[in-house]
């Protein structure tokens, strides 16, 4: 699990980073559009009506070591629901070696997107948002 962030304000909620979670058994992506100022409970309340919801829980989860999931509220929700919460190493991201991949992919193609979107000017009336396309990037990386 780790963010994509610093990229354009997308969708009606300004979306302006998202989480990237890969089932470390199938590879499949998992995007979640959200805010850098997100909470701890806010990604709690994201991962469990989004994620958790029609996947069911984790058994392991590894994660950098952003505030957000070093925090008391994420380990203990994690103890709770019985999920192993791992770090990777600073500077050593092999240990979350599929999520950062992913994320060096994703982050070029958005911002080559946004690049592209931006030659038109939103002429067209079309929604250039780059949170449109998450499903099509998941969908994409699964097939």
């Amino acid at each position: 699990m780790d963010w994509v962030t610093a990229i354009p304000p997308s969708g009606d909620r300004s979306y302006n980073s998202f989480l990237v979670i890969v089932d470390r058994y199938s590879k499949a992506p998992i995007f979640l559009p959200c805010h850098k100022d997100d909470t701890a409970m806010d990604i709690a309340l994201l991962l469990w009506s989004r994620v958790i919801s029609h996947t069911g829980l984790f058994k392991n989860i590894i994660s950098d070591r952003d505030p957000k999931f070093t925090s008391e509220l994420w380990t203990n929700l994690h103890r709770l629901i019985r999920t192993k919460l791992s770090f990777s190493t600073a500077y050593h991201s092999q240990t979350n070696e599929l999520a950062e991949r992913m994320i060096q992919t994703l982050e070029h193609i958005i911002r080559r997107f946004c690049a592209y979107l931006l030659q038109f000017k939103y002429s067209d009336g079309f929604t250039h948002d780059w949170c449109t396309l998450i499903p099509a990037l998941e969908l994409e990386y699964k097939t």
